[in-house]
């Protein structure tokens, strides 16, 4: 897999492409899988390429802990849609550290009895972490106001830059245009969030984010389900 040279636009693109229904780069939790694609990208993706500037975003607030997130950073070839070689410059390097266990594996390497055991174990824990899940989760419906910069804001690119925010624990509604004055309008957007998982500070920070469509964001209605 491999987004190819992600400095440049057809990179990005790819990139962008691969995030529309994804939250992070493997699996559903931040990881080193991220970091590596992160430090291949020179600098924030564009703004018409909402879905790669969400992730971004998402992935520079995470600055400080880095070095502690999950996984072993691969070869910049082994993420994305295709498979292609690592290109030079990625920024990602593979780890060749002996001591380095794969969690789960390669069918055409020798897996030591460590490692087997290892896997086995952390797997028996992930899937009892999964059993314990509470049934009942805390939800609520949150109405958004969303202001543009001004009445010559794109809208509708407004409004895609929005719903390309992406959890498992978010869900986007309905949405409409609403008159502020002097022909400017606001994107009023409904949404249903777990409370444990998404908090209107992070909504406000990963919207206001689209720094060139949007001025601010506001909490129009709050109401418990």
């Amino acid at each position: 897999m491999g987004f190819g040279d992600l400095k440049s636009p057809a990179g990005l693109q790819e990139l962008n492409d691969y995030l529309a229904d994804k939250s992070y780069i493997e699996g559903y939790v931040l990881s080193q899988a991220d970091v590596a694609v992160f430090e291949a990208v020179s600098g924030p993706p564009p703004a018409d390429l909402c879905h790669a500037l969400r992730w971004y975003n998402h992935i520079e607030s995470y600055e400080k802990e880095k070095a502690s997130l999950p996984g072993v950073k691969k070869a910049l070839g082994k993420y994305g849609p295709v498979d292609v070689e690592d290109t030079p410059g990625s920024g990602a390097t593979e780890s060749k550290d002996d001591d380095d266990i794969d969690l789960f594996g390669s069918d055409d390497e020798e897996e030591s009895e460590e490692a087997k055991r290892l896997r086995e174990e952390r797997l028996a824990q992930y899937e009892s972490k999964k059993a314990k899940k509470p049934a009942l989760v805390a939800k609520s419906s949150i109405l958004l106001d969303v202001k543009p910069w001004d009445d010559e804001t794109d809208m509708a690119k407004l409004d895609e830059c929005v719903r390309s925010i992406q959890a498992d624990s978010l869900v986007w509604g309905s949405s409409k245009l609403v008159l502020v004055g002097n022909g400017i309008k606001k994107l009023q957007i409904q949404c249903v969030v777990e409370d444990d998982e998404v908090g209107t500070d992070m909504l406000e920070e990963q919207i206001t984010a689209f720094e060139d469509y949007v001025q601010s964001m506001d909490v129009a209605a709050f109401n418990k389900i």
